[in-house]
C-alpha cells in the first residue's frame, strides 16, 4: 500500500509525497456507546486502514484527492467551511486542520493530498477516525511539528465533534491511535486513560458487513447521545458512568421510557467491559464470547441501535460451532456484526452464515477475517 499510494500521488500531483502515514480501522470489541458516557471500552485496531500522502505547496491551494471519489477537489487555505456536497469526506482532514490551533499547533497552508483505504465503508470499522489520525500525522510532519499520541487522538476527536458534527466519544480515535498487534486497547474515557490488554492467540475476528444503512450523522447517534445526557441529568450525575444499576432502576419512574433503557444499557455495558478484562486475563474466550453476545442483546432490547439484519446474524453465529460470541460493532443502526471465533472456525462456516443471511434477505454480506494491527504511524 505504501508504494501504491506514493505512485498514485505522483500520478495525480506530478511529484513525490513528502510523507506517507497510515492509521488502522478498529473493531469495537465491547463497550457500546459507553465512551461519551465516561465509561470504559475495549477495542482492537486491525490490519486494514487508511493511508494518506501529503506534500506541502508554496501557494495557499489545498488539492485533495481520494480513491473514495476518484476526483480532485481544490480549496483555498482561507476556506474553512464544512463541505456539504459529494465532497463531504474532505470534512475529516479539514476538521483536523481546524482542530490543530486548539491544541497549540500550527495548521498547514497549501498542500497536495491523497487518501486511499483498504477498509470497507459503512461497516462500522471507523474509517473516519483512521483518516483523521492519518491526516493529523501527515499535517504535523509537513509543518515540522510533533504531538504525543494522546494529543493526536484528541485532535481527531475534536475534528469529529466540532467540525464533522458527530458527538462521538474517544473510542474510535483512541483505538486507532493506541492500537497494538495481538492486543486490545482498553480506554477509561474519564481520563482518558489508555492501556493494552493481551489477546489470547486463539482469538479470531470475523466481520459480516450487511451493507445496510450506517449513517451516524443522520440523527440516530445524536438522539442516543441526548437520551443518555437526559438520563444523567435526572439521576443527578454528570455522566452515566457515575450512576449505579440500582440508581437507574430507582429512577425508572422519573425517566422517560427511552432514557431509562439507554441508561440501563450503558451502566450494565460498563460492567461487562470490566468483566471482559477479568476473563481475558484468564484466557477464557468462552466467557468473553458470552459477554459479547450479552452486549448485543442489550443493544437490541435496551439501546435500540440494532437492526433485524444484525440480530439475525448474531442469532445465526451464536448457534454456529467454534464461535465464542457475536455482537454488532460500531455505532449500530446497520453496518456489521463481529464474531469472536476460534482457529477452527473457517471460511466454509462463514460462507454458510452468509448463505443463511442471503436466503432470508436477498443480499449477501461481505465477510472479512481480521487480524489485529498496530496503531497510527508515519511509514
Amino acid at each position: 500500500m505504501q508504494q501504491k499510494i506514493a505512485a498514485l500521488f505522483k500520478e495525480i500531483h506530478g511529484r513525490e509525497p513528502a510523507v506517507v502515514t497510515r492509521a488502522p480501522g478498529r473493531i469495537e470489541f465491547i463497550g457500546n456507546h459507553t465512551d461519551y458516557n465516561g465509561g470504559t471500552v475495549l477495542g482492537a485496531s486491525i490490519d486494514r486502514g487508511v493511508w494518506v500522502a501529503v506534500a506541502p505547496r508554496e501557494d495557499a491551494k489545498r488539492n485533495f484527492f481520494s480513491l473514495f471519489t476518484g476526483e480532485t477537489v481544490t480549496l483555498d487555505a482561507a476556506v474553512s467551511l464544512k463541505q456539504t456536497d459529494g465532497t463531504s469526506w474532505i470534512n475529516y482532514p479539514l476538521g483536523v486542520i481546524a482542530a490543530l490551533p486548539a491544541f497549540g499547533l500550527q495548521a498547514p497552508q497549501g498542500f497536495d493530498y491523497v487518501a486511499m483505504s483498504d477498509l470497507p465503508t459503512g461497516a462500522g470499522l471507523s474509517s473516519s477516525a483512521a483518516i483523521e489520525l492519518a491526516s493529523g500525522l501527515a499535517f504535523l510532519a509537513i509543518t515540522g511539528q510533533h504531538a504525543d499520541r494522546e494529543t493526536l487522538v484528541k485532535i481527531g476527536k475534536h475534528a469529529e465533534n466540532h467540525f464533522v458534527g458527530v458527538p462521538c466519544g474517544i473510542l474510535d480515535q483512541g483505538v486507532s491511535g493506541f492500537g497494538k498487534a495481538n492486543h486490545l486497547v482498553f480506554i477509561d474515557c474519564r481520563g482518558p486513560r489508555f492501556d493494552t490488554v493481551p489477546l489470547p492467540g486463539d482469538a479470531h475476528f470475523w466481520i459480516f458487513n450487511t451493507h445496510t444503512k450506517h449513517a451516524l450523522v443522520d440523527g440516530l447517534y445524536a438522539a442516543r447521545h441526548r437520551e443518555c445526557m437526559e438520563a444523567a441529568k435526572v439521576l443527578g450525575v454528570s455522566l452515566l458512568v457515575e450512576a449505579t444499576p440500582a440508581q437507574v432502576d430507582g429512577a425508572k419512574g422519573k425517566l422517560s421510557a427511552d432514557a431509562y433503557k439507554r441508561a440501563k444499557h450503558v451502566v450494565e455495558e460498563i460492567a461487562r467491559v470490566d468483566q471482559t478484562v477479568q476473563v481475558l486475563e484468564k484466557g477464557d474466550l468462552a466467557a468473553v464470547g458470552a459477554l459479547l453476545t450479552a452486549s448485543h442483546r442489550s443493544s437490541q432490547t435496551l439501546f435500540g441501535n440494532s437492526t433485524e439484519e444484525l440480530d439475525f446474524l448474531v442469532d445465526t453465529l451464536a448457534a454456529t460451532p467454534n464461535v465464542f460470541g457475536a455482537r454488532l460493532t460500531g455505532g449500530g443502526f446497520g453496518g456489521a456484526v463481529m464474531a469472536l471465533a476460534s482457529a477452527d472456525f473457517g471460511d466454509a462456516q462463514a460462507q454458510a452464515v452468509a448463505d443463511a443471511y442471503e436466503k432470508k434477505y436477498g443480499a449477501r454480506p461481505d465477510i472479512l477475517h481480521m487480524l489485529t494491527g498496530d496503531g497510527a504511524q508515519v511509514v
